[in-house]
C-alpha cells in the first residue's frame, strides 16, 4: 500500500473528533509494520491524548521498526499532555509521515526537527492538501488569532431570506435543517444580531442526536433582548454571551442574574465593534463561529473582513416582494468590480433544496 493509502486512513479517523477537540486540531494517527495496521488513534476530545499517543496505546504488538502516519506534524511542547515526539521516540518507530506542518509556533518546525534530530525517518507533505483542509479551522484561529467565521443563511430562488411581512419559516426542508443542526454541532459558537434575536426568538441549540450546543452569542450593543427572551431564560442551561456597548451596571445586571456572560465592548459606528469582539473571543478559546444573523450583521461583518466561508441553503421557491429582506444588508458596494469575491461552489443536494459552499476571498485569512 502506499503513503497516500495509509494517510487517507489516518484522515479518517481524525474526522472522528470533529466538533469534540476545539480548539484543537483534528488529528488522526495510524501505525504500519509489514503492511499492516498495529495500533491507530485519533484526538477524541479536548484535554484527551493526542492520536499519536491513542494509537500508541492500542499497538497489537511492538512498534519498534514500524511507520506512523500521522495528518498533523506531532507537538513537541507541553501543554495538557506530555509531547507526542517523547512518546514517538520512545516506542522505536523508525519513520514517521506527516501530512500538514503545525501553525502553533509552540510547534512549527520543532516536532519535525525533534523527530530528525533522535534518529527517525521523518517524510512531509503525504496528501498536505487534504490534511490542510481538514484543519482550516485550527489554522485560521492560529494564525489569524480570530475565530473562524462562517456566514449562513438560507434563501429562496429570487434571494429572499423573508417574505415581505417578514415571515421566514420555513425557507428550506427537513433534510437542510437537520443539516445546519449538524453545523451548530461542530462550531464552537454560534451568533446573532438584537433584531434576528427580536424577530425569532429563537433557541439556537443543537438538536442533532448526541450533539452539543455551541455558545450563544448576541450582538447587542444596547442590551434590549428582553429577559423572558428564550435566550435569556435558558442562559443557566446554555452558554450564553451578550456583546454590548452598553456598560451600566444596572442594564447588565438583570442578565448576569440571569445566568448571562457580558462583553464589554467599544462602539463603532453606534455598534459593537465586531472586531474587537472577535478578538475577544479568540482569548476565550471560541475557535469558530457559525453566524445565523440577520442582513445587517451579515453585511458588517463582511465589511470587516471577518468572514471566511459562506454556506448558501437555497430552496426551490419563489417570494417576490419589493420590500421582502435579502440575506446582506447595508449600504452595499457602490460598484460591481467593489463586489465581495467567492471562491467556485461545492454544491451539496439536501433533498429538494440546494447547499452552496464558498470561501470568502479577501477576508481576514
Amino acid at each position: 500500500m502506499s503513503h497516500e493509502y495509509w494517510m487517507q486512513r489516518a484522515l479518517t479517523l481524525a474526522e472522528q473528533g470533529r466538533g469534540r477537540v476545539n480548539p484543537n486540531p483534528m488529528v488522526g494517527a495510524v501505525i504500519v509494520q509489514n503492511g499492516n495496521i498495529i495500533g491507530e488513534g485519533y484526538h477524541s476530545s479536548y484535554g484527551s491524548a493526542h492520536a499519536e499517543r491513542a494509537a500508541l496505546e492500542a499497538c497489537t504488538q511492538d512498534p519498534r521498526g514500524a511507520t506512523m502516519y500521522v495528518t498533523l506534524e506531532p507537538c513537541c511542547h507541553h501543554g495538557k499532555t506530555p509531547p507526542c515526539t517523547e512518546s514517538i521516540l520512545a516506542s522505536g518507530i523508525q519513520t514517521v509521515v506527516i501530512g500538514s506542518h503545525d501553525p502553533n509556533p509552540k510547534v512549527s518546525g520543532g516536532g519535525t526537527l525533534a523527530l530528525k534530530q533522535g534518529g527517525l525517518t521523518v517524510l512531509p507533505d503525504v496528501l498536505r492538501s487534504e490534511c490542510d483542509k481538514l484543519n482550516q479551522i485550527f489554522f485560521h484561529y492560529i494564525q489569524s488569532r480570530t475565530p473562524y467565521t462562517t456566514l449562513k443563511y438560507a434563501m429562496t430562488a429570487d434571494g429572499k431570506i423573508a417574505t415581505h411581512t417578514g415571515a421566514s419559516r420555513w425557507i428550506t426542508g427537513e433534510v437542510a435543517r437537520t443539516h445546519v443542526h449538524e453545523m451548530r454541532n461542530t462550531h464552537a459558537a454560534i451568533m446573532i444580531g438584537s433584531g434576528t434575536a427580536l424577530a425569532d426568538n429563537p433557541l439556537l441549540t443543537c438538536r442533532t442526536p448526541n450533539g452539543q450546543n455551541p455558545v450563544r452569542i448576541v450582538c447587542d450593543s444596547k442590551l434590549s433582548t428582553p429577559l423572558d427572551h428564550n435566550l435569556i431564560t435558558t442562559a443557566k442551561n446554555v452558554p450564553t454571551i451578550l456583546a454590548t456597548a452598553n456598560r451600566s451596571a444596572a442594564d447588565q445586571a438583570p442578565y448576569l442574574d440571569a445566568g448571562c456572560q457580558i462583553l464589554d465592548l467599544p462602539a463603532l459606528d453606534g455598534r459593537v465593534d465586531l472586531s474587537k469582539l472577535m478578538q475577544t473571543l479568540h482569548t476565550a478559546q471560541i475557535d469558530s463561529v457559525l453566524v445565523e444573523g440577520g442582513a445587517e450583521l451579515n453585511f458588517s461583518l463582511l465589511q470587516a473582513g471577518l468572514v471566511q466561508n459562506l454556506k448558501l441553503y437555497l430552496a426551490p421557491k419563489l417570494f417576490g416582494g419589493s420590500t421582502a429582506k435579502g440575506p446582506i444588508g447595508g449600504h452595499g458596494v457602490s460598484l460591481p468590480d467593489a463586489a465581495y469575491k467567492l471562491s467556485p461552489p461545492a454544491i451539496t443536494h439536501l433533498g429538494e433544496d440546494l447547499l452552496l459552499e464558498y470561501d470568502v476571498q479577501g477576508g481576514n485569512s
